[in-house]
């Protein structure tokens, strides 16, 4: 099964896509209307229109805000304490829901391991019933994956970072699959590359995913510019793992690939001399 990734309403109807997320949120801030024809996908945590907003602001504990002008960073990081983002988040995400029934939920989490120190997640880690720093944050995402659970009545999915090693991405983003595996339908994760000129690092972080989930998940492909064959090679190396392989922001590409699998599958291969 075969989905696409798209800010492109016309593009979710594509014949070649079983299923079609479209990005109604994303990290830059932009905001459209969600449709009815594509699952609603609502980039959480990620939103470089914040910038200047210290309120808003992930700090580590040495002052450091996760904007995209540090280091390890390609976008700005909300910390996901502040109350009125959330709630801003979860009436978008109800919106979407009232749309399609169907919601993704993507860049949820802390932006990194020193994150966030600022004084609200202080005070709130002092006030908490938490000794563990750690186990208070995966609480924090926890809960809010569980609110906005509350308003998806179709199915729940969320990114998650594509590290399967355990405890990592606890560590990362705060993000427990087990306790949110509760409230998720099935996982999203990407794992891109900008060429997937070999694949046996795919295969293995595939296979990670196979033993760390209990749920569902799909595998998500970066599809800018990276060669038809190559990428239907990483396909054909996802589908074997993944319940689903999703194509990330160029559905011509996409489509190409696609149609490329289905003739090569039509005429059949031949391995014996000519």
């Amino acid at each position: 099964m075969y989905g696409v990734v798209t800010r492109n309403e016309e593009e979710t109807r594509w014949s070649e896509f079983d299923r079609a997320f479209y990005e109604v949120k994303d990290v830059t801030g932009r905001a459209v209307e969600p449709i009815e024809d594509a699952v609603n996908m609502v980039s959480c945590f990620g939103d470089n229109a914040v910038e200047g907003e210290e309120e808003l602001l992930a700090f580590d504990d040495e002052g450091t805000a996760a904007t995209r002008n540090e280091p390890y960073f390609d976008w700005t990081y909300v910390c996901p304490t502040h109350e009125r983002y959330r709630e801003g988040l979860l009436d978008i995400i109800e919106e979407a829901a009232g749309v399609n029934e169907d919601v993704r939920l993507d860049d949820v989490g802390f932006p990194r391991e020193e994150y966030c120190h600022c004084e609200r997640c202080e005070r709130k880690f002092a006030e908490s019933e938490f000794e563990d720093w750690s186990a208070w944050r995966t609480n924090v995402i926890t809960e809010f994956v569980a609110d906005a659970r509350e308003r998806v009545p179709g199915d729940l999915y969320v990114t998650v970072y594509p590290d399967p090693y355990p405890g990592h991405l606890e560590a990362r983003t705060g993000v427990s699959v087990d306790d949110i595996s509760e409230y998720a339908d099935e996982f999203v994760v990407p794992i891109y590359d900008m060429a997937y000129s070999t694949t046996y690092w795919l295969e293995i972080l595939a296979k990670g995913f196979v033993d760390r989930l209990d749920a569902p998940f799909s595998i998500e492909l970066y599809a800018v510019d990276v060669d038809v064959d190559d990428l239907a090679k990483a396909v054909e190396v996802a589908e074997e793992y993944g319940r689903s392989v999703l194509f990330g922001y160029d559905a011509s590409n996409a489509r190409a690939t696609v149609r490329r699998m289905n003739a090569d599958a039509r005429e059949g291969k031949s391995y014996g001399p000519e």
